[in-house]
């Protein structure tokens, strides 16, 4: 597989530079959309942030907000890649992932966002998470690069395409269950489904 990895930089990924992080030399209104970009990055982070608390706590209809209708996705795994086109379909694969059978913890840090213009953007994230599929006694973890872009619709910031792969996937047999003393997804995961 090392052989077919594509090079995870910018240039590969499609991320171009964005709008100059730098005070305009105009006048008011130029601060003023100086600001809004400002305002606008920390949406998007807000927006990404969202995002994995509602995927990991399975709340479908707050994820479903934060999505675009027409919203492509590709995530490649050790051991899984996923091609999807459109919201249904996405949150269809998305609710049967998040069962009462399963304990997810995914966390998005040191985003790299660029303004391309006032309704687009691009992020990048890196990815950690630890994920449990307790009927089947698998635990899969590691670490992924996330690339993005976002959409600014009606005054709101929603996820375009979203895509990752794999820095490194660890996949293990449990030989027994973990001593779970919280477990969230056992009252508000689905039905598992596999």
């Amino acid at each position: 597989m090392a052989d077919e990895r594509q090079k995870l930089d910018k240039a590969t990924l499609g991320i171009s530079e964005g709008i100059p992080l730098q005070v305009s030399e105009g006048g008011i209104d130029e601060l003023r959309k100086d600001i809004q970009r400002l305002m606008d990055i920390e949406a998007i982070k807000q927006l990404k942030y969202a995002y994995f608390r509602c995927v990991d706590t399975a709340n479908l209809e707050e994820l479903a907000d934060l999505i675009h209708e027409d919203v492509a996705v590709s995530f490649v795994g050790g051991t899984y890649e996923w091609k999807l086109n459109g919201k249904k379909e996405y949150m269809d694969n998305i609710s049967v992932s998040f069962s009462k059978q399963s304990v997810g913890q995914h966390n998005g840090h040191h985003p790299e966002i660029q303004m391309l213009s006032e309704t687009e953007a691009t992020g990048m994230w890196y990815l950690a998470d630890n994920m449990w599929i307790l009927n089947h006694k698998a635990k899969t973890f590691g670490t992924s690069l996330y690339w993005d872009r976002y959409e600014k619709v009606d005054g709101k910031w929603l996820i375009k395409e979203t895509s990752y792969e794999r820095l490194y996937e660890m996949n293990e047999v449990l030989e027994e269950l973990p001593s779970i003393s919280s477990h969230y997804l056992a009252t508000h995961g689905s039905e598992p489904q596999f």
